[in-house]
């Protein structure tokens, strides 16, 4: 049975003229429309703004990726947020009716569903296996939630004051561990998101491997990360990467 329930859409972005479209074409075809998406921009010079307009989204001021989701958060109006990245692929028509009936049944409160890589190595491909194994073995106890596709109940997620914008790395995943322990968390397992290869193009998969490794020991021993050691930067210059392609 096909769930009721409304959608607001929140898609932190800058410079995403490449990859948005994608996206947007994606989430027009869904049986379950979204009653909103909303574009949360950090000032973007390319064409992000001028093609989410063209698409109906709903613009606000953004910034770095917590504040940015806290930003559309605010004009959301949906029963169900559902938090994005711009440059995540979204191939299947029934991805929210699915992701909606799931919550349902299990009754979830914060959800997220395993991840795939749309093109790259076989390398890549099983990092990314590693990670969904990873973080379904930590479950409910410590949830992970990749901040470019959290399902999340609006009521939830104005109870926890959203995501927190002192956090620099890993604001997605301390969200998901403050919403657990006032809601029930999940895994989605009719749907998954597709993300692109192009952070491991840009800065070598291996960097990213054990910038994200090392984040997570960071979070595990010492709290959530409130400096850029990491050096953690939002957009890209997809210029340098044209002749990856």
């Amino acid at each position: 049975m096909s769930s009721t329930k409304t959608v607001s859409i929140v898609i932190p972005a800058k410079n995403e003229e490449r990859y948005l479209p994608i996206l947007l074409y994606g989430l027009s075809k869904q049986t379950h429309r979204p009653e909103q998406i909303i574009l949360s921009d950090a000032d973007s010079t390319d064409k992000t703004r001028e093609i989410a307009l063209k698409h109906g989204c709903i613009l606000v001021k953004g910034g770095m990726p917590g504040p940015g989701r806290n930003a559309g958060a605010k004009v959301a109006t949906g029963d169900i947020l559902l938090f994005l990245d711009a440059d995540v692929q979204i191939d299947d028509s029934k991805f929210i009716e699915h992701a909606l009936e799931e919550l349902d049944e299990k009754n979830l409160d914060i959800a997220t569903p395993d991840i795939h890589l749309v093109k790259g190595t076989w390398a890549d491909k099983l990092g990314h296996g590693f990670y969904n194994l990873y973080v379904r073995t930590w479950g409910n106890w410590r949830p992970h939630a990749p901040g470019f596709c959290i399902f999340i109940r609006r009521t939830l997620f104005e109870t926890v004051k959203g995501f927190d914008p002192t956090i620099l790395l890993c604001e997605d995943h301390e969200l998901a561990q403050r919403a657990g322990k006032k809601g029930k968390f999940g895994f989605l397992n009719s749907i998954s998101i597709g993300v692109t290869d192009r952070r491991l193009r840009r800065d070598g998969g291996f960097v990213v491997a054990a910038k994200y490794v090392l984040a997570e020991l960071h979070t595990l021993t010492l709290g959530p990360i409130r400096h850029n050691l990491f050096r953690y930067d939002f957009g890209y210059d997809e210029d340098r990467l044209k002749g990856q392609d």
